[in-house]
């Protein structure tokens, strides 16, 4: 078993080579794959010293599973190059999401519909991964009509040039910026690049993307996307209104019961999820879980997630997972 990291030195690959660590992902051959500037820089991976090689290099020694986390151009230039050559690419970028040729896999949800035939795989957008997460049970059982989501992303999700900002403006240093305004002591209401629809980029994606998902258009989403500056991992404020009667009881059981959702919302002892306990963990939390007493058969929720782990290299690494213990590469 031969598996690539392409982007292995950027945030998303860093933490993808410390899960392959923790998971004991069995391979036979490590390839550390960047773009050129970093070809030939020496990286060190469970006490064995990797060079970087470059992508044309990792394309002809044909791995079986190349991990992309190396941004969407690069995606869609390359990957379809590794794909030729027999290597199943699981993509992180949003390059691949919505194209109709391509799956958009969550393993706990839909990893059952891969085939030997799906030779580059998309891996949803953070935020949507962690949505999905929770929704998905709920959405089986009552089936979901509308959602209406705010969320509180860290500055991880922009990379390594915010969190550069974020230590720089704390410390009172000039320095270079990631986004249009500070983001110490400030919430910026735009994340990724504006639609013609004046939604961005990033809150489109939980429209198109949770459809795909849970397999089901008729769900209407609407969203705003905030960051803030945390670093912990991304918080949602969900709204869902259910075409079923629902009880909340029976919802905090099926959450509880869910493999990769941890149920914290005990209001007796201020317990709830909170990006600074999400930090470095894998599971999806969930919390202040109500009624919304405003209409019918509507819930609120508040859910949070590591955007690094479970947002983007975890899931990534439970895709080659499955794809490795079901025989698919």
């Amino acid at each position: 078993m031969k598996i690539a990291v392409v982007g292995a030195t950027g945030m998303v690959g860093t933490v993808m080579l410390q899960i392959l660590e923790e998971r004991n992902f069995p391979f036979t051959e490590l390839l550390l794959v960047a773009s050129e500037r970093s070809v030939g820089k020496k990286m060190t991976f469970k006490g064995t010293e990797y060079t970087v090689v470059g992508l044309q290099d990792a394309v002809d020694q044909k791995s079986n599973i190349a991990l992309f986390s190396a941004g969407g151009n690069t995606s869609l230039e390359w990957a379809p190059k590794f794909a030729e050559v027999g290597t199943t690419v699981v993509d992180n970028s949003s390059a691949w999401r919505m194209d109709a040729t391509k799956k958009l896999i969550v393993p706990e949800i839909n990893a059952n519909t891969l085939t030997k035939e799906d030779k580059i795989i998309a891996n949803p957008n953070c935020s949507t991964i962690q949505l999905v997460m929770a929704l998905a049970p709920l959405h089986k059982k009552y089936q979901i009509k509308r959602l209406v989501i705010s969320t509180y992303q860290s500055i991880t999700g922009t990379g390594v040039k915010a969190v550069q900002q974020l230590e720089n403006e704390f410390n009172g240093v000039q320095g270079e910026m990631a986004y249009p305004y500070p983001i110490h002591k400030n919430a910026i209401p735009h994340c990724d690049v504006f639609e013609a629809n004046g939604y961005t980029k990033e809150e489109m994606k939980l429209v198109r993307e949770t459809q795909k998902i849970l397999n089901d258009n008729t769900i209407a989403v609407t969203a705003t996307a905030v960051r803030i500056p945390v670093v912990g991992g991304h918080s949602e404020s969900v709204n869902i209104a259910f075409e079923k009667e629902i009880n909340v009881a029976d919802i905090r059981k099926i959450l509880h019961e869910t493999s990769g959702v941890t149920v914290k919302d005990n209001l007796d002892t201020n317990i709830y999820p909170m990006p600074i306990y999400a930090e470095g963990k894998d599971d999806v939390f969930v919390g202040r879980i109500r009624l919304d007493e405003s209409q019918r058969n509507t819930l609120n929720m508040w859910v949070v997630s590591d955007n690094l782990r479970k947002g983007a290299a975890t899931n990534t690494i439970q895709i080659a997972e499955y794809l490795t213990a079901n025989n698919l590469v």
